[in-house]
């Protein structure tokens, strides 16, 4: 794979891991072989690591999803290869969840600490996506969400993934 150019703190902005989103999601030959299909749960795989960032590939049978969470520190970029998946956001952490499709082709960037809960709600077709994130995912935090809004449910280290 080709590597992207990185800032000198050694980090990417959303804008740049967007590039390398649309790069990879554009030749799909650098990795289609590594898709798999897992029904207990989204199947992922780190595809790619560099200095300051990191690339995953998931794929995402009917029904699947990530639930709410952050990303700690790092700033992130997604894009949808095949199918379309769901990006629910809470604004301001207590308002209604606000959902948008991701069709194949779009690319979504977002920047530390963004939270979101990303699914494929199609009832009869696979999605697969590529997620960039830069500096490499160190710890995640996971909501719930109650009808006052985001609530912290678990923190995750790298070890968990």
């Amino acid at each position: 794979m080709q590597r992207s150019n990185v800032t000198e703190q050694g980090t990417l902005s959303p804008k740049q891991l967007a590039a390398e989103v649309r790069r990879l999601t554009a030749t799909p030959a650098e990795w289609v072989a590594r898709v798999r299909l897992d029904p207990e749960g989204r199947w992922y795989e780190r595809i790619h690591t560099a200095d300051g960032y990191e690339v995953w590939l998931i794929s995402w049978l009917p029904g699947q999803s990530t639930g709410f969470h952050d990303h700690g520190g790092s700033a992130g970029a997604f894009g949808v290869v095949w199918g379309a998946l769901d990006e629910c956001v809470v604004p301001g952490g207590s308002s209604p969840a606000l959902v948008s499709k991701v069709a194949s082709g779009d690319v979504r960037a977002f920047g530390p600490r963004y939270v979101h809960d990303v699914r494929n709600s199609a009832t009869g077709s696979v999605a697969v996506s590529v997620h960039a994130y830069s500096p490499p995912l160190s710890a995640m935090t996971r909501y719930d969400l109650s009808p006052g809004g985001l609530v912290v449910a678990a923190t995750e280290g790298e070890e968990d993934w």
